[in-house]
């Protein structure tokens, strides 16, 4: 793999003019053989190492490179009509993914065995790990990197990052549950076991606070094993004074507990929120 990364870093840096490094129909091959990887789940753009998220830039000019050496086909499904440069992922029975109607993942995204697509969309170059669902409507971007066991609610918006290379994408944990229409977003970091509420909005920039301390935590990260909402809080402006958006970790839970759907609720429910 790693002479494939360094031609794949060779033509990203003569990308402007790659002709002068090797022939088309060759670059082309590499960069499907790069492609290849992400679909088999055989290399990822995004890990956690040590509690760091480390990119693998190259896998992302992979990504890039795919775009400008793609020709634009006409793609017909039933009575459907598309026009796109990237195909759609096939075979997924074999996969043991199911995939109900209206779902549709796109070639270099790979999908761990026991995954269940209802209608909804998952880009290229992202990650969705064994026995996760992606509920109906939820979309998974390009490069997000979703753990095993893991419920995308229904509507839940999981951004995407391409530009620049470096940047990293979402990172959601293992055993995670995401509320409906719950937007993450701007390489926001969700930990292992947490149960977002629903309607949070959480990215990069956004605050995360301890309930119990009043304590910061960072922002765009909601640490292991915990039920966290959104909430607001209070700013001064010449203008006024406006509540400004945060998310709020509620509950810590054990390492390993399970989430007992009535429990989960009740913890919700007094807050105002449900899963």
């Amino acid at each position: 793999m790693s002479d494939l990364e360094s031609q794949i870093t060779t033509l990203w840096e003569s990308r402007d003019n790659l002709s002068a490094v090797m022939p088309e129909s060759e670059a082309r091959e590499l960069v499907h053989s790069a492609i290849d990887l992400l679909d088999r789940g055989e290399a990822r753009v995004a890990e956690m190492v040590d509690g760091e998220v480390v990119v693998h830039q190259w896998l992302k000019q992979a990504i890039l490179l795919l775009f400008r050496l793609a020709e634009m086909e006409t793609i017909e499904l039933g009575p459907f009509e598309y026009a796109d440069k990237i195909p759609l992922k096939h075979d997924y029975q074999a996969s043991k993914v199911r995939a109900v109607p209206g779902s549709s993942a796109r070639w270099g995204a790979y999908l761990g065995p026991g995954v269940i697509l209802m209608p909804s969309y998952v880009n290229i170059g992202a990650r969705v790990g064994a026995e996760t669902m992606v509920d109906t409507w939820a979309t998974v971007g390009s490069c997000a990197q979703i753990g095993e066991r893991v419920h995308l609610s229904g509507g839940v918006g999981i951004g995407g990052v391409l530009e620049p290379p470096q940047a990293a994408p979402v990172m959601v944990g293992d055993d995670t549950i995401i509320g409906s229409r719950c937007i993450v977003a701007e390489g926001a970091r969700i930990g292992r076991g947490v149960v977002l509420g629903a309607g949070c909005i959480i990215t990069g920039s956004i605050p995360v606070i301890d309930a119990e301390t009043g304590e910061e935590l960072g922002r765009g990260m909601v640490p292991d094993w915990c039920v966290a909402v959104s909430a607001t809080r209070p700013r001064s402006f010449p203008g006024g004074d406006f509540g400004l958006p945060c998310v709020l970790v509620l509950k810590r839970l054990t390492e390993g507990e399970r989430h007992e759907k009535s429990k989960l609720n009740d913890i919700l429910r007094d807050h105002g929120v449900a899963t």
